[in-house]
C-alpha cells in the first residue's frame, strides 16, 4: 500500500511517498510562506504524481494558513483518488524524530502564538503525556519536566545545553512519519490550533 504523507504545520512544508512504509521519494523546502504555491507541484514530482491509497496529513498545531492548506490538499487528493485521508498531530512527529536522534522521553517545544510556545511531554514509546498547552516562555520554563527538548523553541526551553541537557532543533518532516506511532492517526480531521480563537463573539 502507497501512503502519501503531507506536512505543512510550521515554516517547512514537505511531502513523502512511502510503498509499505520504505520511502519512495520525498521533498522537504523551508518557506515560511509560500504553502498554497508550493504543496501541489510538490506532490506532483513525486513518483506517478504521488497517487496513493492512503493519505496522511498533519492536523497542527502550527500555522492558521498552513494547517488549512494541507487539510484542503489532503481532502481533495482523497476524494480524486477514492483514498483513505488520516490525520496526525503534529508534535507527535516532532516527538518521534527526536526519539530516532535520542531514544528516551522527550519534551516537544515549537512556536505559538502570541509569543507562547506549544508544549506537549512524550513518553519513551512517543505517546502524549497530556494535553497541549500553549504557554508562555516563563510557564513553560518552569514546568521543564525533561532534560531533552525538540522543536523550534527547544533551546530557549532549556536557556542552554547545560551537563545533561540535550536540545534538538527539529521542524516536522514529512519523511520521518514511519517513526511515528499508528495509534495516533486519527480519522477525525479537525486542526489542532492548540489555543482558543482570538475573535470572540459579543456576550
Amino acid at each position: 500500500m502507497r501512503t502519501l504523507a503531507i506536512e505543512t504545520a510550521t515554516e517547512a512544508c514537505s511531502v513523502a511517498l512511502f510503498e509499505d512504509g520504505a520511502l519512495l521519494a520525498g521533498a522537504y523546502e523551508i518557506l515560511g510562506r509560500g504553502h498554497a504555491e508550493r504543496l501541489v507541484p510538490m506532490i506532483a514530482e513525486l513518483p506517478d504524481k504521488g497517487r496513493a491509497e492512503r493519505i496522511v496529513v498533519s492536523l497542527g498545531p502550527g500555522s492558521f494558513t498552513g494547517l488549512r492548506i494541507g487539510l484542503a490538499t489532503a481532502r481533495a487528493l482523497g476524494l480524486a483518488w477514492h483514498a483513505e485521508v488520516l490525520g496526525y498531530p503534529t508534535l507527535a512527529l516532532v516527538a518521534a524524530m527526536a526519539r530516532e536522534a535520542r531514544p528516551g522521553p522527550v519534551t516537544v517545544c515549537m512556536t505559538g502564538g502570541h509569543g507562547e510556545w506549544f508544549v506537549q511531554d512524550f513518553d519513551a514509546d512517543g505517546l502524549p503525556e497530556h494535553e497541549l498547552r500553549s504557554q508562555t516562555p516563563e510557564q513553560a520554563q518552569q514546568d521543564m519536566h525533561y532534560s531533552v527538548a525538540a522543536g523550534s523553541k527547544a533551546r530557549e526551553l532549556l536557556m542552554f545545553d547545560g551537563p545533561g541537557m540535550v536540545t534538538l532543533d527539529i521542524l516536522p518532516d514529512a519523511r520521518a512519519f514511519p517513526l511515528l506511532p499508528e495509534r495516533l492517526l486519527t480519522t477525525s480531521l479537525a486542526p489542532i490550533y492548540g489555543r482558543p480563537p482570538d475573535a470572540r463573539l459579543p456576550a
